[in-house]
C-alpha cells in the first residue's frame, strides 16, 4: 500500500485488461462529465479535480460559500460512478460512533444467549460526504482520520475493513466561523486537494434559475462505470511515466515552500511559517499522472504540476502574521513561487 491509501497492483491486471482500462479511460471520464453537467450546471474545473482525486484514491476538502451547490454537486459525481453515497452532516453533539458504527448486544430468542454484533456506520460506503466537517470537535473528526488512512475503523478493539474505492469529501464553510473547530494539521495533510468552490459565472446562473424553476423533478446522472472499474483506473494512472526532470520540478516546488530552504524565493520567506511535507511531493506528483491521461497524454509535464500546486498545497502551507498584516493570502504566495520557478506563464487555470 501506497501513501494515498491505494493498493499498488503491479501484478494483478492481464495484459487484456490494461488494455481494455486504457481504451476505456477517456470515453469514461468524459461520460461522466456529460452526466454530471445534466444536474450541475459549470465548476467544470471542479469536477475535473474531484476525478482527478478519484482516480489518485485520495480524499477531497471542499471549501464554498452556502448554496453553491456542493452537496448536490457530490451526489451527483457518486451516482455518475455507480459508487454508493452516504451524508454525514456534522454537528457540534456529534460523536465518534455516529460515524463509524458500533457494537450492540444481540440477543438469540431461541437459545437466550448473548452476542455483540457491529452496526455500520454511514462511514462504510465509497463516497462519503463529510458536510461541515468543522463543525465537529476534534473528537470526532478524528474518527475519520484512520479510515482515510488505513481504509479500516478499529471498534472495541476490531478492526473493519472498508471496500474500495472509498472517497472522502469533507465540505467546510469559510464563514460563519464562529463556533467551529479548525481541523487538525495532521488530518488537513490527509486530504490530497482542497479545492474552492466559486460563484458561477452569471450565465451559468441565469440557467440554474431557468432549469430548476421551470420543473419539478430534478434530472439525474446515469451510472457510467463500476467500482471494479474504478480501481483499475487507479492502477493505469501509477502506470505512467515522469521523466527525471518533471519529478525534480515537483520535489523544487514543494521543497520551495519551506522558508530556510535555499531555493525559496523572497515571497516564500517573508509571508511563509511552515511549507508543505514530502506527503504534498507525491500527491502533486500522482495527481498530475491522473491530469495528463485525463488530457489523452501518456506523460506529465510541468504544466501539469503547476496547475496542481494551488489546490495541493494552499491547505498544507501555513503563512504567518506579516502575511495577515499585509492581506497576502497562502493562493497569492503559491502563485508568486509558481512564477519564480518558471511555472507561472505557461500554468493552467487553477481552483
Amino acid at each position: 500500500m501506497n501513501d494515498s491509501g491505494s493498493p499498488v497492483r503491479s501484478e494483478s491486471l492481464t495484459a487484456a485488461e490494461v488494455a481494455a482500462a486504457t481504451a476505456d479511460f477517456r470515453p469514461v471520464m468524459q461520460a461522466i462529465r456529460t452526466e454530471v453537467a445534466k444536474v450541475v450546471i459549470g465548476q467544470e474545473q471542479v469536477v475535473d479535480q474531484l476525478l482527478i482525486t478519484l482516480l489518485v484514491g485520495g480524499h477531497c476538502l471542499i471549501t464554498g460559500m452556502p448554496g453553491t451547490a456542493k452537496t448536490l454537486l457530490v451526489r451527483t459525481l457518486a451516482s455518475a460512478l455507480g459508487l454508493t453515497f452516504k451524508r454525514i452532516q456534522f454537528t457540534p453533539d456529534l460523536m465518534p460512533t455516529d460515524v463509524t458504527g458500533t457494537d450492540i448486544i444481540e440477543e438469540d430468542m431461541s437459545t437466550g444467549r448473548r452476542t455483540w454484533t457491529f452496526v455500520p456506520g454511514p462511514l462504510f460506503a465509497n463516497v462519503l460526504l463529510a458536510d461541515e466537517i468543522n463543525r465537529t470537535p476534534p473528537k470526532t473528526q478524528s474518527a475519520l482520520l484512520e479510515a482515510m488512512q488505513e481504509f479500516s475503523v478499529t471498534v472495541r478493539g476490531h478492526h473493519h475493513t472498508i471496500d474500495r474505492p472509498f472517497f472522502v469529501l469533507a465540505t467546510q464553510n469559510p464563514i460563519e466561523l464562529e463556533g467551529t473547530y479548525p481541523l487538525p494539521e495532521a488530518q488537513l495533510d490527509r486530504f490530497l486537494f482542497n479545492v474552492l468552490l466559486d460563484y458561477l459565472t452569471g450565465e451559468d446562473e441565469l440557467t440554474v434559475v431557468n432549469r430548476f424553476t421551470a420543473r419539478m423533478d430534478m434530472p439525474e446522472a446515469k451510472a457510467c462505470t463500476t467500482p471494479e472499474q474504478i480501481l483499475r483506473f487507479q492502477w493505469l494512472v501509477r502506470q505512467m511515466p515522469v521523466a527525471e526532470s518533471v519529478g525534480r520540478y515537483a520535489v523544487d516546488l514543494v521543497r520551495a515552500t519551506r522558508p530556510k530552504d535555499p531555493r525559496a524565493p523572497d515571497i516564500v520567506r517573508k509571508y511563509v511559517q511552515y511549507g508543505a511535507s514530502v506527503r504534498a511531493t507525491m500527491f502533486l506528483t500522482l495527481a498530475a499522472k491522473a491530469r495528463a491521461l485525463m488530457q489523452g497524454r501518456y506523460h506529465v509535464t510541468r504544466e501539469d504540476i503547476a496547475a496542481l500546486a494551488h489546490p495541493v498545497m494552499r491547505h498544507r502551507v501555513l503563512t504567518n502574521y506579516f502575511a495577515e498584516s499585509d492581506g497576502v493570502d497562502t493562493d497569492q504566495v503559491l502563485t508568486g513561487l509558481v512564477e519564480a520557478l518558471g511555472g507561472g506563464e505557461r500554468q493552467a487555470r487553477v481552483g
